[in-house]
């Protein structure tokens, strides 16, 4: 049996197991915030690992862009823990992309001017 196959047949069988066993929705649900917890989790300890390698290069940036920088990282993380809810409308989508645009241009601006000398 092709591998390719062999996983398909996997995932279509545990989608049934959802459907069908009672309260396979919660369970999916409860798979589901784990696993977004997971990825927020894993975030922090790589946002954790950068800041130890480059502690020296961000306090070189001086006060106010180091707070402009964290204020970006911070909206940016704060606004990819409420896709669910800002995608529930038209409205919060049009912010979402906003939120995110704004905080990447502060990062790249910031990381572009301290890079040029």
């Amino acid at each position: 049996m092709n591998a390719n196959v062999r996983n398909v047949l996997i995932v279509l069988g545990i989608a049934a197991l959802v459907v069908l066993i009672p309260g396979g929705g919660k369970g999916a649900d409860v798979a589901i915030q784990a696993a977004s917890l997971l990825f927020l989790g894993t975030l922090a300890w790589f946002a954790s690992i950068q800041y130890r390698q480059h502690r020296v290069w961000l306090f070189s940036l001086g006060d106010v862009r180091r707070g402009a920088l964290y204020a970006a990282l911070a909206v940016a993380y704060l606004t990819i823990t409420a896709t669910h809810r800002l995608f529930q409308t038209s409205a919060g989508t049009i912010a979402w992309i906003a939120l995110i645009a704004a905080s990447a241009y502060t990062v790249f601006a910031i990381v572009w001017t301290a890079r040029r000398y």
